[in-house]
């Protein structure tokens, strides 16, 4: 039995079994944290609505501000592209991007790594962006004309419930599903090797940047600021700790496979 289970594992892991618990226990430690950290911020009082009408102001005065045109022309015209839209926001942010990062660690190990210090960098940035400049969503704002279609496609408030003890409806600056979009979709452009399949994942992060204005979870100042994380997180992880550590955290697609520590 030991020793089928051992095949087994020698089979599938990349690594030994250590290795594998190891980069499991860090993810989850950082995801934890970050989520633990969003919901505990400070999101009492008017001043989300102050900052959302602030990042209102800021694309009226550029003549971007668009987003209600949007959802509604969707809601009226192609209401299944709209409910489209909120199956995605509610399944790709998390399913998707967890299937990707067990396929990296699985398939494309060199580089799972560096793809894990830019998830983890990229979390610490947007945890400064919602203390620094927490910010109601759209669908917060009906004023502008906004509506929650996600809540009424799911019939589902995280506001309300055991989920809104550790759910902060004011972190929308920056966009992460945009810059989580980003870093997976960018990343597996590079490692896939059919055409069709690198095409798809550069517009992958393109067909997120609708869905979170068209459901009413982000503004156009968002997905901004979530490209821009994305950005700075890849370039602080090949930089930085690439060059810090050039055998382990580097970004490479095939290559002898180095001892970790």
């Amino acid at each position: 039995m030991r020793s089928a289970v051992a095949t087994l594992e020698a089979r599938v892991l990349p690594r030994d079994r250590t290795d594998a618990l190891r980069q499991l226990c860090l993810f989850g430690a950082a995801y934890g944290a970050y989520e633990l950290v969003r919901g505990l911020v400070g999101t009492a009082g008017s001043r989300p609505f102050t900052d959302a009408a602030r990042v209102i102001d800021l694309e009226r005065s550029l003549h971007v501000f668009a987003e209600p045109r949007i959802e509604a022309w969707v809601t009226a015209h192609a209401y299944w592209l709209l409910e489209l839209a909120d199956w995605t926001y509610i399944n790709a942010h998390f399913v998707l991007t967890a299937a990707v990062l067990v396929f990296i660690y699985l398939r494309r190990n060199e580089s799972f790594y560096f793809v894990r210090n830019m998830f983890v960098i990229a979390m610490a940035l947007a945890l400064i962006g919602y203390v620094a400049f927490p910010t109601a969503p759209p669908r917060l704002m009906p004023g502008w004309g906004f509506t929650d279609p996600v809540q009424q496609f799911t019939g589902v408030s995280l506001q309300h419930g055991i989920g809104a003890a550790l759910f902060n409806p004011y972190a929308a600056v920056p966009s992460m599903h945009v810059c989580v979009a980003l870093l997976i979709g960018g990343t597996m452009s590079r490692l896939v090797r059919a055409r069709v399949l690198r095409i798809a994942w550069l517009i992958y992060p393109v067909l997120i940047a609708f869905v979170v204005v068209v459901t009413g979870n982000h503004y156009f100042t968002d997905v901004v600021l979530g490209a821009l994380t994305a950005a700075f997180s890849a370039l602080l992880s090949r930089r930085l700790l690439a060059r810090a550590r050039p055998d382990v955290w580097a970004f490479r697609r095939s290559l002898p496979e180095p001892a970790r520590s």
